[in-house]
């Protein structure tokens, strides 16, 4: 799985591929993908970046969609217990999934800057974590990698 969120790529494509995905899987598990649950989809896709429900909420107040936290926190539920968004825990925010309707654990890469998230494979970290536990009779339930650092493109401004 390629790491996804700091490089330059069509936009425009990548929203359009996203939101395609999603219809897919809904049709396929028959999902009701309604269309709040896929407005804050969209609003994702476009930010491209972690966003806090509140601010979600201010996009749909805006548009007319709903002034009610639920209206937005119901989305959300759907889009993460489907896997069409992951919740960052350390910012409290969202991100659109970059594999929609892929069966993944991913990791995330935030930069401490501009709080751009890139979604990564977490495939050895997790096998890993699990080696180091397995002596210990610890069970893991759950387990989010969350790397915080400088994303290429802060990197690179502060280089000049």
């Amino acid at each position: 799985m390629e790491t996804i969120g700091f490089s330059k790529h069509d936009h425009h494509a990548c929203i359009e591929e996203g939101l395609a995905a999603v219809e897919a899987t809904c049709r396929r598990d028959g999902l009701q993908f309604t269309p709040q649950r896929r407005r804050v989809l969209e609003i994702l896709l476009q930010e491209h970046r972690a966003m806090g429900a509140y601010e979600i909420l201010d996009k749909l107040r805006a548009e007319g969609m709903g002034a009610q936290p639920p209206v937005a926190y119901r989305a959300l539920d759907f889009l993460v217990g489907n896997g069409f968004a992951h919740k960052i825990e350390r910012l409290n925010a969202f991100i659109a999934c970059a594999h929609p309707g892929a069966r993944h654990k991913p990791a995330f890469l935030i930069c401490r800057k501009c709080d751009s998230v890139a979604e990564a494979s977490s495939d050895a970290a997790l096998k890993a974590m699990t080696e180091t536990v397995s002596d210990t009779g610890f069970q893991i339930d759950r387990m989010m990698i969350e790397a915080l650092g400088i994303c290429p493109n802060c990197a690179g401004a502060e280089a000049t």
